[in-house]
């Protein structure tokens, strides 16, 4: 019998005799968790012990699944009672821990949330309990969604700096905060069908949830902010009470979750062998190897981690080699960014698909490249307020002799070659350089486009008619036949484990870094230094497959309510 099975063994035996004398226990309890700050969805790539032991990974969502899951196991736990701080999230995770609220009602359990105000994020994720409480004082609101836009045109141009793009259609609007000084039409009415799918995501959620309808919901969050009151009066909350009372409100003991980790059942030890390899792509798509910043400023572009293509394609080749990787989940949360490496990830997932299931989850953001990336899933799954689509490409530079001569530097050029210069940053493109870019752009499209109608098994031309550059939510695109399914990381889990035909507790394990010289997790480089990479990156000859709204990033609610 193989060792791994010797172990598995002896951990069942002893996790039988812990929750044999858990289950003598008949006392019940609520327990209480604290949400506030921010939160990944997945635990991060393990990096060196040293990393480990000297920064611990911050809160993940995965990790919340996993201890509630227990939590609904347990027969003891009469419910749950989650303390809203001020939480740094946006849509996408909203609905993710919505889901998870709605596992533990529909397993018997209470679920009661508590703050002492709520906000647009926060009420809607509150929407999804069994009672909503608020601090007396409390405010509900101002409710409602906002998304804001900077144009940099004439602020660059202050410093003399140009940003010089050509996009395959007005609807490519990656570059336009650079090359604009106010939106365009077609940015505009893109805007507004986002915001209007996910305004009215939140709007469902809480009529459905709270059992008021839809059209008085709209007429409640027009009327916010409102009183704990007003709104109590409204339906928008059950009750007001003081944190304090809560335990004798709820009438049971509210136990904080790291005491009550040591009552509540732990799951049995899953048997060693088959698992589902997990593949990430997170940030930019870029040529090379993946790269992760020194820190993590609040400059998504600037500062976002950097999935390569060298990276990835050695992955999905080691899990198509793995005999106990029985299926394949690819999470994606990615706005794009380098076309040729997208192909070559693409080309390689798509290698993978055809050995094993290969399924697909897309998280706050997998567009542009990050939908390319994506196609050769055999099922993909988004949540409503998912931003996908972009299927375009654009490509330009940064021009900076303004810049230098007002720095009174001079620079000259010397070159070999008609259009070895067309990508220097001493001057803008040609009407020539303009129309041999114009070529490779739509080029490159094409392809884009037969990439996404050999996954999807869609035609070309309709294809092209959800494409052209345009953003959709994951609602938007379920009904363009662009996604498959709506649901999280977790729905896409158990579909993968269906179709490899594993248990429904076999494990995931995120498949590793390539052995050899790799790109560093944080090596003592200037976050100036990796700025500038980042800004290079725009100066892309194969194209940028890049996602040019981001309402999903953006509406992130912080501070105190």
């Amino acid at each position: 019998m193989p060792v791994g099975y010797v172990v598995w063994a002896l951990r069942v035996f002893f996790w039988g005799l812990r929750e044999l004398s858990r289950k003598l226990s008949r006392k019940e309890f609520y327990v209480g968790f604290t949400l506030d700050g921010s939160y990944q969805t997945l635990p991060p790539p393990k990096g060196p012990f040293w990393r480990r032991w000297f920064s611990p990974p911050p809160p993940n969502l995965d990790g919340l699944k996993r201890d509630l899951s227990r939590i609904a196991g347990d027969r003891r736990v009469k419910g749950v009672v989650f303390r809203l701080g001020p939480l740094e999230v946006n849509q996408v995770q909203v609905q993710h821990l919505r889901g998870f609220m709605k596992e533990l009602r529909e397993r018997g359990k209470d679920v009661v949330v508590w703050a002492s105000g709520y906000n647009t994020l926060t009420y809607y994720l509150a929407s999804a309990a069994s009672r909503i409480l608020i601090q007396p004082g409390g405010i509900v609101g101002p409710l409602g969604i906002v998304q804001s836009f900077v144009f940099l045109k004439d602020a660059l141009a202050r410093w003399g700096i140009e940003a010089d793009f050509v996009q395959i259609s007005p609807y490519k609007t990656a570059a336009d905060t650079l090359t604009r000084r106010e939106m365009s039409p077609e940015m505009r009415e893109m805007v507004n069908w986002l915001l209007d799918s996910l305004y009215d995501d939140i709007l469902e959620g809480v009529s459905s949830d709270r059992g008021i309808p839809k059209e008085r919901v709209a007429e409640l969050f027009d009327s916010s902010p409102l009183t704990a009151e007003e709104a109590r009066e409204a339906g928008l909350v059950d009750g007001i009470a003081e944190e304090e009372k809560l335990p004798e409100l709820l009438g049971g003991k509210v136990i904080p979750w790291p005491r009550a980790k040591r009552r509540v059942a732990r799951p049995r030890p899953p048997r060693p062998g088959r698992y589902v390899a997990l593949i990430r792509i997170s940030g930019q798509i870029v040529d090379g190897k993946s790269r992760r910043p020194p820190a993590r400023p609040r400059i998504p572009f600037l500062f976002s981690e950097r999935e390569g293509d060298l990276t990835v394609v050695a992955k999905a080749r080691a899990a198509a080699r793995d005999k106990r990787a029985r299926a394949v989940v690819l999470y994606i949360d990615s706005p794009g960014g380098s076309g040729t490496a997208s192909e070559a990830m693409n080309a390689a997932l798509k290698e993978l698909a055809g050995k094993k299931p290969l399924v697909v989850a897309m998280d706050s953001v997998a567009a542009s490249g990050g939908y390319y990336v994506a196609s050769p899933g055999k099922v993909i799954f988004a949540q409503p307020a998912t931003i996908t689509g972009s299927i375009g490409v654009l490509a330009g530079k940064i021009v900076n002799a303004g810049l230098l001569e007002k720095l009174r530097a001079n620079r000259e050029l010397i070159y070999r070659g008609k259009h070895a210069p067309m990508f220097s940053s001493a001057r803008p493109f040609s009407d020539e350089e303009r129309e041999l870019m114009w070529k490779v752009i739509e080029r490159f499209y094409r392809l884009f486009l037969k990439r996404v109608s050999e996954g999807r098994k869609l035609p070309e031309e309709r294809v092209d008619e959800v494409g052209k550059g345009k953003v959709w939510t994951g609602k938007q695109a379920l009904e363009h036949g662009l996604v498959d399914r709506l649901g999280g990381f977790w729905d896409a889990l158990d579909e993968a484990r269906r179709l490899g035909k594993l248990p429904p507790d076999s494990p995931w394990k995120e498949v590793p870094e390539p052995k050899g010289p790799s790109a560093p997790l944080g090596e003592p480089k200037s976050l100036l230094e990796y700025a500038l990479e980042s800004l290079e990156l725009l100066s892309h000859s194969g194209g940028l497959a890049l996602c040019p709204l981001l309402p999903a990033e953006s509406l992130r609610f912080r501070g105190k309510v």
